[in-house]
C-alpha cells in the first residue's frame, strides 16, 4: 500500500508535473506569442520610416525670353541711335539750312563775353555739344531759374524763311517763343506754345514761307520752367533765295 500510495503519490506529483510542465510550456508560448504579437503590433503601428524628403526643384534658369527681350531693347537702342545720325546728317547738310554767325543774348553764365563758355557766341555755328547734359559749348543764361531770357542770332543771308531748328542741349523744353525779323527790324512770331523737347533733340518749328526775306532770330526761354540749368547748343536758319 505505501509502495502504491507512494506510487500514487509519485504518480500524482509527476501528473502535476507533467500538468505544470505543460502549463508551463503554454505559459511561454502564450508569453513567447504575446511578444511576438506585441513586437509585430508596435512594429505595424510605429511609423513607417520617413523616405527622404523630395528635394526640391531648382528654379528653372531663367528662359531666353528675358535675353531676347533685352536683344529687343538693344536693337530699338541701335534704330534709335542710327535715326537720330541720320537726322542729324540731314539737318547739318541741308542747303537750305544756315548757322548764325552772331549771337547775343539776355544773360550769360558767369557774365561770359566773346568765346568764353556758356557765352551767347556758343550758339553759333554747327553743333558741337555731343551728349546731353552741362557743356560750355552751348549757351546757358546766368542763372537757372530766372524766369524770362533771349537768345537773339544774325545769318550770313537773308532768306524766305520756313523753318527754324534749336537744338536744346540740356534742360530740354522750356522755349516758348521763336521770332524772326523783317528787313525792317519789326520781329515776326512764327511760334509760340510748349516746347517738347527732351534731352540732346531739336525743336523744329515749321511755318509758311515768310513774305520777306530775314536773316535774324530771336528763342525766347522760360527757365523757371524747370530747375537746372537751360542751355542751347545752335540754332538753324531754313529758307530760300525765292
Amino acid at each position: 500500500m505505501n509502495y502504491v500510495a507512494g506510487t500514487t503519490s509519485f504518480a500524482r506529483a509527476k501528473g502535476h508535473s507533467s500538468l505544470l510542465s505543460a502549463g508551463t510550456l503554454l505559459l511561454l508560448s502564450f508569453l513567447l506569442v504575446s511578444i511576438g504579437c506585441g513586437k509585430s503590433h508596435q512594429e505595424s503601428s510605429a511609423p513607417p520610416a520617413q523616405q527622404p524628403a523630395a528635394q526640391s526643384a531648382p528654379a528653372p534658369a531663367p528662359s531666353p525670353a528675358p535675353a531676347a527681350a533685352d536683344n529687343g531693347a538693344d536693337t530699338t537702342a541701335k534704330l534709335a541711335a542710327a535715326d537720330w545720325a541720320i537726322k542729324e546728317d540731314q539737318i547739318k547738310n541741308d542747303p537750305n539750312g544756315q548757322w548764325a554767325i552772331e549771337a547775343t543774348a539776355s544773360s550769360s553764365y558767369n557774365d561770359a563775353q566773346g568765346q568764353q563758355s556758356w557765352s551767347a557766341n556758343q550758339a553759333t555755328g554747327a553743333p558741337n555739344v555731343d551728349a546731353y547734359g552741362d557743356n560750355g559749348n552751348a549757351w546757358a543764361p546766368k542763372t537757372q531759374t530766372s524766369g524770362i531770357e533771349w537768345l537773339d542770332l544774325k545769318y550770313p543771308k537773308p532768306v524766305y524763311a520756313t523753318e527754324i531748328r534749336v537744338r536744346e542741349s540740356f534742360n530740354s523744353g522750356t522755349v516758348i517763343k521763336i521770332e524772326v525779323f523783317d528787313p525792317a527790324g519789326m520781329a515776326h512770331a512764327v511760334w509760340a506754345g510748349n516746347d517738347p523737347t527732351t534731352g540732346l533733340n531739336y525743336l523744329i518749328v515749321k511755318f509758311p514761307k515768310t513774305d520777306y526775306k530775314t536773316d535774324h532770330v530771336k528763342v525766347t526761354l522760360a527757365t523757371n520752367i524747370g530747375p537746372g540749368w537751360k542751355e542751347i547748343d545752335a540754332v538753324q536758319l531754313v529758307g530760300t533765295d525765292q
